[in-house]
């Protein structure tokens, strides 16, 4: 999977994981909003290892341009 796949994948996790909190607080259902909760840090962190995945990319071929 791409650096740039990870990001949207993890904006998509974030997304579902406030959503799910909405309504788990809406409905008072403490297991959804905390299952909200750990999607979206899943979200978080999926979006942080894009952005690393991406930057090595590109470290990679600014080395194979100087080459």
């Amino acid at each position: 999977m791409s650096g740039t796949d990870d990001k949207i994948q993890g904006k998509g996790e974030e997304l579902l994981g406030k959503v799910k909190q909405g309504v788990g607080g809406a409905t008072d259902n403490a297991s959804l909003e905390a299952e909200g909760k750990a999607d979206e840090a899943k979200g978080e962190g999926r979006g942080i290892l894009g952005g690393v995945k991406n930057a090595v990319v590109d470290a990679v071929d600014g080395l194979k341009k100087k080459a």
